[in-house]
């Protein structure tokens, strides 16, 4: 244990980055109530879990944490366990249950009170019942200011809301996070701002529905009026928007991408399938060829437009063909970056009282067949991108990684290099561009031709420096 009398307190932050802002919100405000934040549970005063619960893959995820986390508190080599986050929110007694060790659970709408109630976890006695503190969703989108960042100094998410209206049936989101609540604009900028103060070059807008922006606000604010605002407000090289809805992508926005950067031409668009039926039945309010008609109108109006989705397999009621129809759809489209993820049932939504489940064998296979083919298809991608000079900026030392949504890279295939993205890739979730090591700073923007495809990565050297968009530019 510590022996400062400031408690030391750890952070693992799982799911996705609108869970990494919240753990970022957390961390500063457990350090300015006077914890001393540390990297390593193990000898820690306290370690806190900002989990997630989107699908079972992730709830399983966050159980494996927990279980470490319970076997170092036993061997007396960490204080207490807190868990925070969806997991929290959505299944506090199951937590409990499943984790005797935990000493407090915390919902998303106490996640300001955190050190108040990590201080109380720290006074209990061992054993004791966990303190629970999970009350209904708040009123309005969290406030995100005054973060301690876990991103690269140079790139920052953004969330501009909280929550989502569109009750897709296979989706517990809404359950977990609540309704739409779209962040005031002031807000969203005052935030832009404080992160490109602290040296964020790239804000990258998140959200449950980043396109739903400004529904529940009214007074003509949208997603597109926002992205207008931003682009004279904040000095940043480059702003990304994730999480869009193809039902709600409109022209304006198209529009917004089309007159460039700052706003890249970039489209994070989760399809989840291209079968009219499937399609219906997950409550999607898209069909396939509105689907085809949007990702035309996308690549006319903004050439060279990088396009990443994501779709589920093994959904209840799809049959062979509909499958087949996915697979030759993706092969027609030719997306940029792919995600697929096999179906998880999820309690309380529509998708579990469906007729014709799909054994799970079959959906694995299917998932197994449909990342080859996106697979081969960005690989080609990569091929054509080799002899071009592109504008990237360098994220740090690369590392293997594997994520549903991106396979991995082997040891050998990184070693000694820097990994570096393309306006066309987002962190994280996508490919890379790998660069020779120590021939750019962490944070750089340089000039880089592709010499290689190595896989969905393109190798590339370091030509020049590139210019830094300017206040007024």
């Amino acid at each position: 244990m510590a022996q400062d009398h400031r408690p030391t307190v750890a952070l693992v932050s799982l799911g996705c980055p609108k869970n990494l802002v919240d753990a970022e919100r957390m961390l500063a405000a457990l350090a300015l109530d006077g914890f001393l934040v540390t990297d390593e549970p193990d000898g820690a005063d306290l370690a806190v879990v900002n989990t997630c619960a989107f699908i079972d893959l992730a709830r399983a995820e966050a159980d494996q944490h927990l279980d470490a986390l319970e076997s170092l508190k036993a061997a007396g080599r960490l204080g207490r366990i807190v868990v925070a986050g969806c997991l929290a929110q959505r299944a506090a007694a199951e937590v409990a249950r499943r984790h005797p060790g935990v000493d407090a659970i915390v919902g998303l709408a106490d996640r300001d009170a955190l050190p108040r109630l990590c201080r109380d976890a720290l006074a209990r006695a061992s054993g004791d019942a966990p303190i629970v503190r999970v009350g209904p969703h708040a009123a309005a989108a969290p406030d995100d200011a005054e973060r301690l960042r876990l991103t690269p100094r140079h790139y920052a998410y953004l969330r501009i809301s909280e929550g989502c209206d569109n009750r897709c049936a296979y989706c517990a989101i809404p359950a977990i996070r609540g309704p739409l609540r779209s962040k005031p604009p002031d807000r969203v900028l005052a935030e832009a701002r404080e992160l490109a103060a602290d040296g964020a070059r790239e804000l990258i807008l998140i959200g449950q529905d980043t396109t739903a922006y400004g529904r529940d606000l009214g007074g003509g604010w949208g997603l597109a009026r926002l992205l207008a605002e931003l682009r004279g407000a904040v000095p940043a090289d480059w702003l990304r928007v994730l999480y869009t809805h193809p039902a709600s992508f409109t022209d304006d926005v198209i529009a917004e991408l089309a007159r460039g950067l700052p706003v890249v031409p970039y489209v994070d668009l989760p399809l989840q399938h291209a079968d009219d039926a499937i399609l219906a039945s997950m409550g999607r309010r898209t069909t396939r060829g509105d689907i085809e008609r949007l990702i035309a109108r996308l690549r006319e109006a903004v050439p060279g437009v990088a396009l990443r989705t994501s779709f589920i397999v093994g959904y209840p009621g799809e049959t062979d063909a509909a499958f087949e129809r996915l697979v030759a759809f993706v092969r027609k489209v030719r997306f940029d970056h792919v995600g697929v993820f096999v179906y998880s049932r999820e309690s309380g939504t529509r998708a579990t009282t469906l007729p014709d489940p799909v054994p799970p064998a079959v959906g694995r296979r299917r998932w197994d067949r449909l990342m080859k083919v996106a697979g081969s298809l960005a690989r080609q991608a990569a091929r054509r991108q080799v002899g071009r000079t592109l504008t990237v900026r360098v994220d740090g030392p690369a590392s293997p990684g594997r994520s549903p949504a991106a396979p991995g890279r082997s040891p050998a295939h990184v070693q000694g290099r820097l990994a570096a993205r393309h306006a066309g890739q987002a962190p994280d979730v996508d490919a890379c561009v790998l660069l020779p090591a120590g021939s750019a700073e962490v944070g750089a923007k340089v000039e880089a031709r592709v010499t290689a495809a190595r896989g969905y990565d393109l190798v590339g050297e370091v030509v020049r420096e590139a210019p830094e968009r300017g206040p007024d530019s």
